[in-house]
């Protein structure tokens, strides 16, 4: 109805770690979207690093400054459990308490648009196995036209998303399956091409054995072991503003880094059916999982870090 005020009812997650500064810009833009309900999760400091107790505590403080209508719960830990067990145990906590979120980290600034986007659309395939998630980051850097409001990936970016309780049950954090998934050769049959299988099957490898402290490309797994979808926006809706040498995953600037955002439209128009958009695939595959990329970064930080 013309002149009506959307209101965001859909629960959002921010998830924050010892970056006071980038959590408040993040939560400046969860302020403005006044959802009625925001759960934190939040790891704990390093004793190890110094400064990083009071850098913890005063991300932390942030938080206290909730001036709306709206209901806070938190998680925090008052150890370090790293990226892989502080996030995915922070979200197996938040989908106790609810059915669907939207979720931030403390370094992805989302355009005002993407909390619409990906309500609406936790609404439209919340009965929907196939579908994953709602994604906030697109990464075709405005290459083509879309005639949708959206597309399906086999890419689950996690730069700002949005997904289901029915859907992260189905995420092993374990990767127990890896092994016979990667032995019985099915992720030739996901991704599109040698370069790519090769890049994927390296980095999972090392995801299994511990090298690698990440969560995401675990839950990566399970969707692609799931045949699971996600929804990437015509537009792009998520900027990291967190590239630098304070960041864990991403100490270096790229193409990526603080990426413009731009709205989304409302009404949103649907694509009629469900199937990936191998097109825009194909680019992302090649730009980001075929040559040095965000994840050889991911994957060299933590070499030296061993």
């Amino acid at each position: 109805m013309a002149g009506t005020v959307w209101e965001l009812n859909t629960p959002v997650v921010l998830l924050i770690f010892n970056r006071p500064e980038t959590t408040r810009q993040v939560f400046a833009a969860i302020r403005a979207a006044r959802p009625r309900f925001l759960l934190v999760v939040a790891d704990g400091p390093r004793p190890q690093k110094q400064g990083e107790v009071e850098r913890c505590r005063e991300a932390r403080a942030i938080i206290e400054s909730v001036d709306w209508d709206c209901q806070v719960l938190t998680n925090y830990s008052t150890e370090n459990l790293g990226c892989m067990r502080r996030v995915s145990s922070g979200l197996d906590w938040v989908f106790q308490e609810v059915d669907e979120a939207i979720i931030l980290e403390d370094d992805c600034l989302p355009h005002p648009s993407f909390f619409r986007f990906c309500s609406e659309l936790l609404e439209h395939y919340r009965d929907e196995p196939q579908i994953a998630q709602i994604c906030g980051a697109n990464f075709q850097f405005k290459r083509c036209e879309l005639p949708y409001s959206y597309y399906f990936s086999r890419y689950n970016h996690i730069w700002g998303w949005a997904s289901w309780k029915r859907a992260w049950e189905s995420h092993d954090n374990i990767m127990t399956d890896w092994p016979d998934f990667r032995n019985s050769r099915l992720l030739e049959k996901i991704l599109s091409g040698r370069k790519e299988t090769t890049y994927w099957t390296d980095v999972l490898d090392r995801v299994y054995a511990g090298e690698i402290d990440t969560w995401d490309c675990r839950w990566t797994f399970s969707c692609w072991k799931n045949r699971m979808l996600s929804v990437i926006p015509s537009v792009n809706l998520i900027s990291n503003i967190g590239f630098g040498p304070g960041a864990t995953h991403t100490p270096v600037a790229n193409r990526y880094a603080s990426m413009e955002t731009g709205p989304i439209d409302f009404p949103l128009c649907h694509p009629s059916v469900i199937e990936v958009d191998f097109e825009a695939d194909d680019y992302t595959g090649n730009t980001m999982f075929r040559r040095p990329s965000v994840m050889d970064r991911i994957i060299n930080r933590f070499r030296r870090n061993i």
